[in-house]
C-alpha cells in the first residue's frame, strides 16, 4: 500500500491560510510589476520620441536649400547621438535600387528593410532585445518641407535612425523585482506565523474537547470543559458539558439499578439456598423410597428438578461473587493430569472423555476453580456434542507463555455463527443447533470468569471437521503468592 503523509488540522489550516496570503501577495506583486514596467518603458519611450521630434523640428528648416542633406545629417547625428546609451545615424532618402539601411555597426541593433521603409512616412519605433539588453529603435523622416522647383531631389532631408539603450530601466526593474521577492518572502513568513498563531488559538479548544472526550470514553464521567467566549466553539463546549452531564446521570442510574439487581439476585440466592438444601435432601430420600410407577415417577421428577434448581442457585451465588469482586484465588501446585482425572472421576465421566497429556505437568493454580472450569467444559461437550469427546492438555505452543493449555472438543453440530461471539454470556444456549439443554446457561460464563480470575483465556470455535472446540489457557500463579 502506498504511504501517504498525514497532516493535522492545524497544518492544513495554516497551509490554506498561507497559500491564500501568498496568492494575494504574488498577485499584488505581479500587478505592481506590470504597471511599473509599463510606466517606466512608456516614460523612456516618450522621452526618446520627444527628443527626436524636437531635434528634427529644430534642425530641419521648412525650406531646404539644395545639397543641404550632408550638413543636416551631421547635425542630427551629433544632436541625437550624444546622449548616454544612444546612437544615431542619418541616411539619405534611398533612390530606386538602394536599400536605405544604415551602415552595419552604426547602431546597437540592426534595422530591417520593413522598418526602414516605414520610417520614410513619419516616425516609427519598436522595442528590441539584443544579447539580453533591451533597446528602443526609432526611425524618423520629416515630410513637411519645401523643395526647389528645378531640382527637388537635391533638397530631401535624411532619414534618421536612433537606437536608445533601456539598460537603466531594465536594471531598475530587476531591482524592483528583487524587492518584490523579498517583500513576498517576508509576507509569506509573516502569514505563516500569523496562521500558526491563529490556528493554535482556534484548535486549542478543539484539543481540550478531544481530551475531554477521550477521558469520557475511559469512564471519567465527571469530566467537563471550560466554556470561554460566545462563539461556535463555546457553544460546542457547552453542548459537550450538557451531554456529559446527561450521560453521567444515565450511567449512574444504570449502575445503581445493576447493583440493586445483583444484590437482589445474591440475596434471593442465599435465601433460597437453605430451604433448597433441605428440599433436595428430603426429595432424594422420597425418590429412593418411591416405586417405579405412578407416584414414584412424580417424586423422582420433583427430586430431579429440585436438584436442578439447587445447581442454578449455586451458580447464581458464584456469579454474584464475581460481580461483587469477592472471588479470590487459593493457589497450589497442581498435577494437571491428576486434577483432570479427579474431575472426570467425581462426575462419572472417566470412560466418556478421551484424555491425553503429560503425567508430570505441574502448574500453580487454584485447584477448586480449575475443577469447575474442566467440569463445565467437559459436561458441556458431553451434553450438547456427540462422542468421541476429547480433552488434551499440555504446555502452550508459545514456550514463553508458560502455564497449561487445555483443549476440549466434541463431534456435535458445532456452534452457530451468531452464538460463537456470545457463547460465554450468561443464560446463552445454542438450542437451535443442539439438543435441548437442561443446564442453567451459566456454566460457560462461570468457566470464563474463573479463567479470567487466573489471568488466562477461554475461547470457543467450530472445528473444520465438525463439532465445537474450547481452548483454555491458564498461566502459572505468581511466585509472590506462594505460601
Amino acid at each position: 500500500m502506498r504511504w501517504r503523509p498525514r497532516f493535522g488540522l492545524r497544518m492544513r489550516l495554516a497551509a490554506a491560510f498561507t497559500a491564500v496570503a501568498l496568492l494575494a501577495s504574488v498577485l499584488a506583486s505581479g500587478i505592481s510589476y506590470v504597471l511599473l514596467r509599463r510606466v517606466m518603458l512608456q516614460r523612456a519611450q516618450d522621452a526618446v520620441l520627444n527628443d527626436v521630434r524636437d531635434t528634427l523640428a529644430q534642425r530641419i528648416p521648412p525650406t531646404l536649400p539644395p545639397d543641404a542633406e550632408p550638413l543636416i545629417s551631421g547635425a542630427l547625428e551629433e544632436a541625437l547621438g550624444t546622449a548616454e546609451g544612444r546612437k544615431a545615424v542619418a541616411v539619405p532618402v534611398p533612390l530606386r535600387g538602394e536599400s536605405g539601411l544604415p551602415p552595419p555597426g552604426s547602431l546597437d541593433v540592426p534595422v530591417t528593410r520593413e522598418f526602414a521603409r516605414r520610417a520614410l512616412w513619419g516616425i516609427v519605433f519598436q522595442r528590441v532585445n539584443r544579447n539580453g539588453t533591451p533597446y528602443l529603435l526609432v526611425g524618423a523622416h520629416v515630410t513637411d518641407y519645401e523643395t526647389t522647383v528645378d531640382e527637388p531631389w537635391r533638397t530631401s532631408p535624411p532619414v534618421v535612425f536612433v537606437s536608445a539603450s533601456l539598460r537603466r530601466e531594465a536594471a531598475d526593474l530587476r531591482l524592483f523585482t528583487r524587492t518584490l521577492l523579498i517583500a513576498d518572502a517576508a509576507a509569506l513568513a509573516a502569514a505563516l506565523g500569523l496562521a500558526l498563531l491563529a490556528t493554535g488559538g482556534v484548535l486549542r479548544p478543539v484539543r481540550r474537547l478531544g481530551a475531554a472526550a477521550r477521558a469520557l470514553g475511559e469512564g471519567r464521567l465527571d469530566i467537563r470543559v471550560r466554556v470561554r467566549g460566545h462563539d461556535e466553539l463555546a457553544d460546542l463546549a457547552a453542548t459537550f458539558n450538557r451531554t456529559a452531564e446527561a450521560l453521567e446521570r444515565t450511567v449512574t442510574e444504570l449502575r445503581a439499578m445493576e447493583a440493586a439487581s445483583r444484590r437482589f439476585v445474591a440475596d434471593v440466592s442465599h435465601e433460597l439456598r437453605t430451604p433448597l438444601t433441605s428440599m433436595i435432601a428430603v426429595t432424594g430420600v422420597l425418590a429412593e423410597e418411591a416405586g417405579e410407577e405412578g407416584e414414584g415417577a412424580a417424586v423422582r421428577l420433583v427430586a430431579e428438578e429440585t436438584r436442578r434448581l439447587g445447581r442454578l442457585v449455586e451458580h447464581l451465588i458464584e456469579i454474584s461473587r464475581f460481580d461483587a469482586g469477592a472471588a479470590a484465588l487459593v493457589l497450589d501446585d497442581v498435577n494437571v493430569a491428576d486434577a483432570v482425572g479427579a474431575t472426570l472421576e467425581a462426575r462419572g465421566w472417566r470412560d466418556e472423555v478421551d484424555v491425553e497429556g503429560p503425567a508430570d505437568l505441574f502448574v500453580r493454580l487454584d485447584p477448586r476453580r480449575f475443577d469447575v472450569i474442566v467440569a463445565n467444559l467437559a459436561g458441556n461437550a458431553l451434553k450438547h456434542g456427540r462422542p468421541p469427546v476429547s480433552l488434551r492438555f499440555g504446555r502452550p505452543e508459545d514456550p514463553d507463555a508458560g502455564g497449561v493449555r487445555v483443549v476440549v472438543a466434541d463431534r456435535g453440530p458445532g456452534l452457530p455463527g451468531d452464538v460463537v461471539s456470545v457463547v460465554f454470556d450468561r443464560f446463552v444456549k445454542a438450542e437451535a443447533a443442539r439438543s435441548r439443554s437442561e443446564g442453567s446457561g451459566l456454566g460457560l460464563s462461570i468457566a470464563k470468569e474463573n479463567a479470567l480470575l487466573h489471568g488466562g483465556t477461554l475461547e470457543a470455535a467450530d472445528r473444520p471437521e465438525g463439532g465445537a472446540v474450547f481452548t483454555l489457557w491458564l498461566p502459572d500463579g505468581d511466585a509472590d503468592e506462594r505460601p
